[in-house]
């Protein structure tokens, strides 16, 4: 080994010491500088597994002098590649990504050789722009193969067409609107149940097929729904509208809208009115219902607020995210989830210690929020959290005690009931972080 290799795998070794601060640097990059990159919780995951991947083989390959016609693209890359061309998120988003990972992963490199003598950091730093260009050529070239063969696959497919036509629907542009339902074989006149579906757990996509489907089923019998679209977001997760009985309103007026919309929400808006199937292994975000396609459009958007909420609290380690969620439950943490730092500034501030990330503190929490939301009846409380009255009022005194003014806070509780709703939904990450 020269006394060049030597030094390339001595970076390589630093590098690898520093690899969590490294990828935590890049996501956040990629997200704040590529906007399609930017996505709910799940993509985001996806993206992060990616990353950490391409840094790994970064590393390895600048360690151990791999052969460079033996580099293969990590399998995380490649399926990302993949999900990307499904969701028609342009090839150049991810080129580009992998181009501010060159640049930020050279950046890191560099500020490891200091203590290098100044005759060594020169030769090595050149090595290091050669091997690093390398690396990214190579890799670049195989994700972007794989994106073109995924992106031609699935734009040939069934569910490519269907998706197509529903991201013009949802784009808000012109649209030929019985183009669309007859292409989607579904009424746009309806009045409109959206949902989001993804795995609860690992499973294959034709596990997940079947799983949607049934999920398909059980909700056209439980609302005898006019009829059902399902459309693949990707491998990972699939959309699904419902149209629900009721009167057509291609030429309704605003005002025959609205009754129409108002209708489906009086037999369908309360919190749980479509259950799981027994044993769905799938989580479910639902938007309201909605007439037309303004109805089609926005319950759909609901939707996906609820599914970036649930992917949030289950990404914050959450015990027990319900596996299925209407946005009525949740409606105003929707409009705030948007800013998470902003959310567990309210949070902590609202609350003080009764924020802290302990299980008591969770416990009292969780007793407060059904409390307010009984009105403040120990007694319809206790009903709801099969506990003992006394138990209940021995947890509301301790909760209320921790709120940063006592029961002052309480003389005008929105604020505390918000409070109170966000850590439900968002679980630890809008937590107090420590002192």
């Amino acid at each position: 080994m020269t006394a060049q290799r030597a030094l390339v795998r001595q970076v390589g070794d630093r590098v690898r010491e520093s690899q969590e601060a490294l990828v935590e640097g890049l996501v956040q990059d990629i997200r704040a500088q590529i906007g399609a990159l930017d996505q709910e919780a799940a993509a985001r995951s996806l993206l992060e597994a990616s990353i950490t991947e391409n840094v790994v083989a970064a590393i390895n390959f600048l360690r151990q002098g791999i052969d460079p016609d033996q580099l293969e693209a990590p399998t995380a890359a490649l399926a990302y590649a993949r999900v990307l061309a499904q969701r028609d998120v342009p090839q150049s988003a991810l080129i580009r990504a992998y181009r501010i990972g060159h640049q930020r992963f050279l950046d890191h490199t560099f500020a490891l050789l200091d203590d290098l003598p100044a005759a060594d950091r020169v030769p090595v730093c050149v090595e290091l722009v050669r091997l690093s260009g390398q690396f990214i050529d190579l890799i670049c070239e195989q994700v972007g193969r794989t994106y073109e063969r995924e992106r031609d696959r699935w734009v040939a497919s069934r569910s490519g067409v269907r998706q197509q036509w529903v991201t013009d629907l949802l784009g808000g542009g012109p649209v030929d609107r019985a183009a669309a339902a007859r292409a989607l074989r579904y009424p746009l006149d309806a009045v409109h149940l959206a949902c989001t579906l993804w795995p609860a757990a690992r499973m294959t996509s034709f596990d997940l097929v079947a799983a949607v489907d049934d999920v398909r089923a059980h909700a056209v019998s439980a609302l005898r729904a006019r009829a059902a679209l399902v459309v693949p977001t990707d491998e990972y997760e699939a959309r699904l509208w419902l149209a629900l009985p009721g009167p057509p309103n291609a030429s309704a007026s605003p005002s025959s809208s609205a009754s129409a919309s108002a209708s489906a929400s009086a037999s369908a808006s309360a919190p749980g009115y479509l259950g799981a199937p027994e044993g769905s292994p799938l989580h479910a975000a639902f938007g309201r219902p909605g007439a037309g396609l303004g109805g089609f459009r926005t319950s759909a958007r609901q939707a996906a607020r609820i599914r970036e909420i649930l992917g949030t609290r289950l990404g914050s380690g959450a015990a027990a995210a319900p596996l299925w969620v209407h946005y009525d439950q949740a409606a105003p943490v929707a409009l705030m989830a948007g800013d998470l730092p902003a959310v567990r500034d309210f949070v902590t501030s609202t609350l003080g210690a009764l924020a802290a990330a302990g299980a008591r503190e969770a416990v009292l929490r969780d007793t407060l929020r059904v409390f307010l939301d009984r009105h403040r009846s120990h007694a319809a409380t206790a009903r709801a959290m099969s506990l003992h009255r006394n138990s209940v009022q021995y947890r509301v005194h301790r909760a209320t005690a921790l709120l940063p003014h006592g029961e002052r806070d309480l003389a005008d509780d929105f604020n505390v009931r918000a409070a109170l709703l966000a850590v439900h939904w968002l679980g630890d990450a809008v937590l107090a972080t420590g002192p």
